[in-house]
């Protein structure tokens, strides 16, 4: 019995260490799951624990500055932009892990923008990094312009990531109109005597040829050998060349036009060899224009227009080479205007003042005898001309946005004329087919009432 009390005693002494040995381990320390915390660089904030801490540890101290001020709070200070942890040991024993983010101070950043770009409603600024995310819409590109730099002045050269975009219509189409009217005076007169004055056997033979080039003439004559021309010419013209571009362009690129065409100026180059050759260097001329648009707020526009309108001169520029080759090369007369200006969709301005005035006098004469008073002007002829050309321009913009409609093409409506239209009538365009009124009529007749 004393054996079986023994064997008793000994397996509950075994259970009993068992058993402890149990709860020894389950109290042993545990690790809670970690949790994220965001400080911003430069400033610093307090940590209330829920349990009493004995120590802790910091994996970066370079990033944040962790201490503990007593068993229940923590102070943490935003150092360096990165990221870093901190394991905290309470008297229980447990650990907790804490996961610390270091950012920049955004929120100086959005005080500034509100103070600056009221009007920017939709404007959101993130942290990624050491980056700054820019997203939202902006108004018009110099809002869009103005935070960009705001916000590269503020974060002192770091990267910015920029996802805003425009709002509204950012196309620009002018409507341009050239009008150039050139007034020519052409004033000729001139005079043509033959005569002979014979006495015996010795003449006297005078001959004056001053005629001008005029379709207007007359001719008093005696005989073979006397006479007396007159030539006078007065022309007046006026030309009226009209152009209508219509450009296109996204707000802040430049959009161009040129009616007219292009020639091959030979330009002399040196080789490394010291030996020349000649290039070919085209040029352009014609009607053109240049301009660059700026969609502002409230349907404003920076418009930047630089119109030209350059011609063939009739008079070159005469070279000689080295060799004593002489040459005419072609020259290019150019008016241009450039001009910044701010309209509303709509709005036209007109560009004028671009006045080209020559004036050409010649007069040719007999020596003396064209000096003579009265009776000089049978030896002389003189020629008055005078050209005065204005141009003007006139330029609209208009915001433009994309048809949903198919726009119509001059050729829509053409019509190929039959072969009895074309050979027995002459026309060029087939008559277009004429709707039959009455048969329209009956159908419309023959259809049941409607029931009430």
């Amino acid at each position: 019995m004393r054996i079986h009390f023994i064997q008793r005693s000994f397996i509950a002494c075994a259970v009993t260490i068992f058993i402890s040995c149990f709860n020894v381990a389950n109290s042993a320390p545990t690790a809670q799951a970690s949790t994220l915390m965001q400080l911003t660089s430069g400033k610093s904030t307090l940590l209330t624990l829920p349990a009493d801490a004995v120590r802790l540890s910091v994996g970066n101290a370079e990033v944040a500055d962790v201490m503990l001020v007593n068993p229940r709070e923590v102070y943490l200070l935003g150092k360096k932009i990165g990221s870093t942890n901190v394991m905290i040991w309470t008297k229980s024993g447990s650990t907790t892990v804490m996961d610390i983010t270091v950012s920049m101070d955004i929120q100086a950043l959005q005080a500034h923008l509100r103070q600056l770009v009221p009007t920017e409603k939709n404007l959101h600024i993130a942290v990624l990094g050491d980056s700054v995310v820019l997203s939202g819409s902006a108004s018009d590109p110099i809002k869009l312009q103005r935070v960009y730099s705001l916000a590269e002045a503020f974060t002192g050269g770091k990267k910015i990531i920029n996802l805003l975009h425009l709002e509204g219509s950012q196309q620009v189409m002018l409507e341009v109109k050239v009008a150039e009217v050139a007034k020519t005076l052409l004033d000729e007169l001139g005079f043509g005597l033959t005569g002979t004055v014979a006495n015996g056997s010795a003449s006297f033979n005078v001959v004056s040829s001053l005629l001008s080039t005029g379709s207007g003439s007359s001719t008093l004559s005696k005989g073979s050998n006397n006479s007396i021309k007159l030539d006078a010419e007065i022309k007046k013209g006026l030309v009226k060349i009209l152009a209508e571009p219509t450009i296109t362009a996204i707000s802040g690129q430049e959009g161009s036009f040129l009616a007219g065409g292009k020639i091959f100026i030979p330009v002399p180059q040196a080789s490394t060899t010291g030996a020349s050759s000649i290039v070919l260097e085209e040029r352009e001329f014609g009607v053109g224009l240049k301009f660059t648009p700026t969609v502002l707020e409230d349907g404003l526009i920076n418009l930047r227009v630089t119109p030209e309108v350059s011609e063939l001169s009739l008079v070159g520029t005469t070279v000689t080479t080295g060799t004593g080759q002489t040459s005419v090369l072609p020259s290019i007369t150019t008016r241009r205007a450039s001009t910044t200006v701010q309209l509303r969709d709509g709005e036209s301005f007109a560009i004028g003042g671009l006045i080209k005035s020559n004036v050409t006098e010649a007069v040719k004469a007999f020596p003396v005898l064209g000096e003579i008073p009265i009776l000089g002007v049978l030896f002389r002829s003189s020629a008055f001309q005078a050209e005065r050309t204005e141009l003007v321009f006139v330029v609209t913009p208009r915001l433009a946005k994309p048809s949903q409609k198919p726009l119509p093409l001059p050729t829509d409506k053409f019509i190929e004329p039959t072969r009895g239209e074309l050979h027995w009538e002459g026309r060029m365009e087939g008559a277009p087919p004429v709707a039959n009124t009455n048969n329209s009529n009956t159908t419309e007749a023959s259809k049941p009432a409607a029931k009430p």
